[in-house]
C-alpha cells in the first residue's frame, strides 16, 4: 500500500484510473453540511483532479474503493458495474454460528434472496420488502480460518461475502434478516451485536475487472486491519 499526501491509501494508479483502500469511518463522496465534506474522493481528487466515483461503500465500511479517471473511463466502468462484469468480495465478521447446509463441504457457497426497500421513516436505514422491494442477493459461505484466527474470543463466525446485486446496505440488512447481523452494525444489530466491536466489522477484500481502455484483466485485494 502506497499512503499518499492527500490522506488516503493507493494501490494503484494509471491514466484511466485509481484503486484506493478505504478506511471505516470516512464517507466514499461528500455529504450534506459542513462536517461532512472530508471523503475519499475529495482527497483523491485534491492529487487527481480527474478522479471520479464509479461505486461507494458505506461510511462504516472499510476496503477497497474503484475511481474512474476521466468522464469516458467513469462511463466504462460505470457500465461494467451494470452489467455484473466488477466481481467484488467482502470479508465479515457476524453475531452467532453460521453453517452450511448439511452434507455440503464447508467451503459450498449458499444464497440470500431477499427484496430490499428504503424504510422511508427510518432513513438511512433499509428494510426486506416483498411486496415493493427490488430483487436483492447476496453470496456468502465461511471464511478460511485464518482470516479471523486472531478473533477466537468472539462468539461469531467469519464469512466471505459476493453481492449479486448492489442494493444500499444490502450485505449489512442481508445478514441481519437472516438472523446473524454484522459485529459493530450501529443500524440493523441489536445493541449488544453492535457494541461488541469498535466498528463494523465489514471489509471489501477483492475486486476483479477488465481495464476499461486495454481489457487486460485486474484483480485487487486488501487484508482487513480488524
Amino acid at each position: 500500500m502506497n499512503p499518499c499526501p492527500g490522506g488516503f491509501t493507493l494501490l494503484y494508479a494509471d491514466s484511466a484510473l485509481l484503486v484506493l483502500d478505504k478506511p471505516a469511518g470516512l464517507l466514499c463522496v461528500p455529504g450534506r453540511g459542513a462536517d461532512k465534506q472530508d471523503s475519499l474522493s475529495a482527497r483523491a481528487q485534491a492529487v487527481y483532479a480527474d478522479a471520479l466515483i464509479v461505486h461507494r461503500l458505506d461510511m462504516a465500511t472499510s476496503g477497497l474503493v474503484l475511481m474512474a479517471r476521466g468522464i469516458d473511463n467513469q462511463r466504462r466502468l460505470s457500465a461494467a458495474f451494470a452489467a455484473r462484469q466488477v466481481h467484488k468480495c467482502y470479508l465479515a465478521l457476524v453475531a452467532g454460528e453460521m453453517g452450511t447446509a448439511a452434507g455440503a463441504p464447508s467451503q459450498a457457497w449458499s444464497t440470500i434472496d431477499l427484496p430490499i426497500a428504503p424504510d422511508w421513516p427510518n432513513r438511512p436505514r433499509q428494510k426486506v420488502d416483498h411486496t415493493c422491494g427490488k430483487p436483492s442477493v447476496t453470496r456468502w459461505r465461511l471464511a478460511p480460518a485464518a482470516a479471523f484466527s486472531h478473533l477466537t474470543a468472539q462468539q461469531a463466525t467469519g464469512v466471505e461475502l459476493e453481492p449479486v446485486t448492489g442494493r444500499t446496505h444490502q450485505l449489512r440488512l442481508h445478514l441481519a434478516a437472516i438472523g446473524h447481523p454484522i459485529l459493530g452494525d450501529a443500524l440493523y444489530a441489536p445493541p449488544a451485536i453492535a457494541e461488541a466491536a469498535a466498528r463494523l466489522m465489514l471489509h471489501a477484500v477483492r475486486l476483479c475487472f477488465s481495464h476499461p481502455v486495454t481489457g487486460e484483466d485486474l484483480q485487487f485485494d486488501s487484508s482487513p486491519t480488524f
